[in-house]
C-alpha cells in the first residue's frame, strides 16, 4: 500500500491540516443561469470537515446543478466556490474573475471526488479494473501498485469478494459501491454524491446508508444531494434545503424536518 493512500484506509492517521479552522467547502452566493432560466439564485452554505452534509429539495430545485458547480464541472455566473478557504475554479483578471483553463481545473478537481447520478462504469472491465484505470492512466501508477490500492479500496466499500466480477454483472447496489470506490481512488478530501439512491428499493437504500457511514469512518467528508427524505434524515449531520434555486432552511435533520417552510415546499410534493 502506498503512503498517500494510508489516509483513505486508516482514519487513525488523519491529523490536522492547514486551513482546518473553517469549513472544508463553501458555496458563496452562487448564481447560475441557462439563458433566461435562473437555476441558482445566490446559494450559500458550508460543509464542515468530517461531516455528512445533505442538500435536499424537490425535483427542479437546482440540487444537481449546484453539485456540478461545486465539482467545477459547470461555470458559475456569480459567487465563489471555496475549498479550505481558497477560491477555486477561477482566477482574478483585472476587476473580474475568469474561469481557469481545463488543465488547472482538472488539478483542482483531484481534491473532489464525484459520483454521478448515472453510472459511468466500464461494463467489460472487472470491478478491480474499473478502479485501477484512473490510477494507471491518470495517476501513472504501475499496474502492481494500482492493483494493491484498488483492492484495498474495494475491501473498504464491501466489494472485495467481487473484485474479479465484470462491472456489467454487478447488482445496482454493487455498481453504486463501485462508483464510490472509483471516486475514492483519487484520495479526495470531499466526496460528492448526486442522487445516489435513485432507482433503489428500501433494502438497497439501507445498504447505501451503511456505505455512506463507512466512507465517513475513513475521514472523507461527504456532500450528497437527494430528494429521498428518509435517507437524508438517517445519514446526515446537517441538511440544507433548496427550493426554486434558493436556500430555504439549514440545520440538523430533526430541525429541518419540522421547519414549516420545508413542509410547504417539499414534504407535500414528493417525500
Amino acid at each position: 500500500m502506498t503512503d498517500d493512500h494510508k489516509l483513505l484506509l486508516d482514519p487513525a492517521l488523519l491529523g490536522p491540516t492547514e486551513g482546518d479552522a473553517g469549513p472544508l467547502l463553501e458555496a458563496v452566493a452562487i448564481q447560475k443561469r441557462y439563458g433566461r432560466n435562473e437555476v441558482l439564485r445566490g446559494v450559500s452554505f458550508g460543509v464542515e470537515r468530517g461531516d455528512v452534509k445533505a442538500v435536499l429539495g424537490p425535483s427542479g430545485s437546482g440540487k444537481s446543478t449546484m453539485l456540478r458547480c461545486l465539482a467545477l464541472l459547470e461555470p458559475i455566473d456569480a459567487g465563489e466556490v471555496r475549498l479550505e478557504g481558497r477560491t477555486i475554479g477561477v482566477r482574478p483578471s483585472g476587476s473580474r474573475s475568469v474561469r481557469l483553463p481545463e488543465r488547472e481545473l482538472a488539478h483542482q478537481r483531484s481534491d473532489i471526488g464525484m459520483v454521478f447520478q448515472k453510472f459511468n462504469l466500464f461494463p467489460h472491465l472487472t470491478a478491480l479494473g474499473n478502479v485501477m484505470l484512473g490510477l494507471t492512466e491518470v495517476r501513472k501508477r504501475s499496474k502492481a501498485d494500482a492493483a494493491q490500492v484498488a483492492g484495498d479500496i474495494l475491501e473498504r466499500v464491501g466489494l472485495g469478494a467481487r473484485a474479479q466480477t465484470s462491472g456489467g454483472d454487478l447488482t445496482l447496489v454493487e455498481q453504486r459501491r463501485l462508483e464510490v470506490a472509483r471516486a475514492l481512488a483519487s484520495d479526495p478530501r470531499l466526496l460528492l454524491l448526486d442522487e445516489p439512491a435513485g432507482g433503489m428499493n428500501p433494502v438497497e437504500v439501507e445498504d447505501l446508508n451503511q456505505l455512506i457511514r463507512k466512507i465517513r469512518e475513513t475521514g472523507v467528508t461527504v456532500l450528497l444531494v437527494e430528494h429521498h427524505m428518509r435517507l437524508v434524515m438517517r445519514v446526515s449531520d446537517v441538511v440544507t434545503v433548496l427550493d426554486a434555486g434558493r436556500v430555504i432552511a439549514t440545520g440538523s435533520p430533526d430541525i429541518v424536518r419540522r421547519d414549516p417552510r420545508v413542509i410547504a415546499a417539499y414534504l407535500g410534493r414528493d417525500a
